[in-house]
């Protein structure tokens, strides 16, 4: 850790000017002809993600995200023509996960954004579809009133339905704001990883992208392997920081669903390089060490505290736990509770100053000015990430969630 707590930081520090016209509004025709930014030891070099595997080393081990966007987008009408958005953020805090939440049928409860929401004084509101030959109608009523939020009671007349399904039939993609646009029919399909499996993001994890099944043959032919896990990303992936210092930031938490498996891999993998594709990937794989900090400090921990929170990691810092110690003891505490998976939440912030325990690099896109993001690649490259951003924009790559990507190598 470096003297300088990372609460300290002025974020006004990490910021650049970004042209719109830098913003990729669209996905390139093939998902691998992205360009490729691959940075090491202070160098700058040009590829493709399909010559990805030329990058890097033989039996490295690549970790995915793979988490599914679902349609969180839900237009309402109300009688008198107006249009109400709800944008479903997250379930009620009465499940204990997304994927239960996803599952439930004719009736959920959902913390919700509400679009329009000074014309929506009370009442329910409805919307009716068709699901094939079948007229579906959803209501939504609101249930309590939050702080930035509300919390919506949505009831449809098909029990045979989920909510994720129901979002699939009546729901939009919810695209980045900053892609100014509406979201089209390609959407559906380009705006989701090839390898997108458990329903529950707002936002795609947008690093996964770039990759195809051409891809994935090419590193499996160098040895390079992969393996999956589930951070489901939140809107807060898009909010900005608008406090001066990072001390009055409040992280955004995701859910986290992670194997035993999964940990053994890294286990195994700890001494061969373990390479984070997104920063999703990255913020799951860095929180599951220090999870297992924690277990190993007090192995009855219990399961509601295993969670963590924000500033956790620069606490627990001084303890000096080795990875393989740490994973060891998350996976006999998960042993000790029974638990198949691990399902939690994560609201680690991983900015300069911050000692990376799992991860040897970075595959991700570029990301916005003054971003929770951009601090992130800072503290893997210092500030080489001037250095990184500056040739990005001078040679033509395709910012933001649509836009090109890079390996980010450095992390100390």
């Amino acid at each position: 850790m470096s003297q300088k707590h990372p609460a300290e930081l002025v974020i006004s520090d990490f910021n650049y000017d970004l042209p719109e016209i830098k913003i990729a509004r669209y996905p390139l025709a093939e998902r691998d002809q992205s360009k490729l930014l691959v940075y090491q030891s202070g160098n700058i070099a040009e590829s493709t993600y399909q010559h990805l595997h030329q990058a890097l080393p033989e039996n490295a081990l690549l970790i995915f995200n793979n988490t599914k966007v679902v349609e969180a987008r839900l237009l309402f009408q109300k009688p008198t023509g107006g249009i109400i958005e709800l944008f479903c953020l997250e379930p009620a805090d009465r499940y204990p996960d997304i994927t239960t939440a996803m599952l439930e049928k004719g009736k959920v409860f959902w913390k919700c954004l509400v679009g329009g929401a000074k014309k929506w004084k009370a009442g329910s509101l409805f919307y009716t579809t068709m699901n094939g030959e079948e007229k579906i109608t959803i209501e939504a009523k609101k249930s309590e009133q939050l702080s930035d939020h509300c919390l919506i009671e949505f009831t449809w007349n098909d029990d045979t339905l989920c909510f994720a399904a129901l979002l699939h039939i009546a729901g939009c993609i919810p695209l980045p704001p900053y892609l100014n646009r509406n979201a089209e029919a390609s959407d559906k399909d380009r705006y989701q990883t090839i390898y997108a499996q458990h329903d529950g993001s707002v936002a795609a994890p947008t690093a996964g992208l770039h990759f195809t099944e051409a891809v994935f043959n090419a590193l499996a032919l160098k040895n390079i392997n992969t393996n999956f896990v589930t951070l489901h990303v939140g809107a807060g992936t898009f909010k900005p920081v608008k406090a001066a210092s990072m001390k009055d930031h409040e992280m955004h938490a995701e859910f986290i669903d992670v194997l035993p498996t999964l940990i053994n891999a890294l286990i195994l993998q700890l001494d061969h390089g373990i390479i984070a594709v997104g920063t999703t990937s990255l913020r799951t794989l860095e929180s599951l060490y220090w999870m297992g900090v924690k277990t190993f400090i007090n192995p009855d921990l219990p399961i509601h505290q295993i969670a963590l929170s924000q500033w956790e990691a620069y606490e627990l810092a001084e303890k000096n736990i080795d990875a393989k110690t740490a994973l060891n003891a998350l996976l006999n505490w998960m042993e000790l509770n029974k638990l198949a998976q691990l399902i939690t939440k994560t609201q680690i912030i991983i900015a300069p100053g911050y000692t990376f325990k799992i991860i040897k690099a970075l595959i991700t896109n570029f990301h916005q000015p003054q971003s929770t993001l951009l601090l992130l690649i800072a503290a893997i490259v210092g500030d080489d990430w001037k250095k990184i951003y500056a040739y990005a924009l001078e040679n033509d790559f395709r910012f933001l969630s649509y836009g090109d990507g890079s390996l980010i190598w450095g992390v100390r």
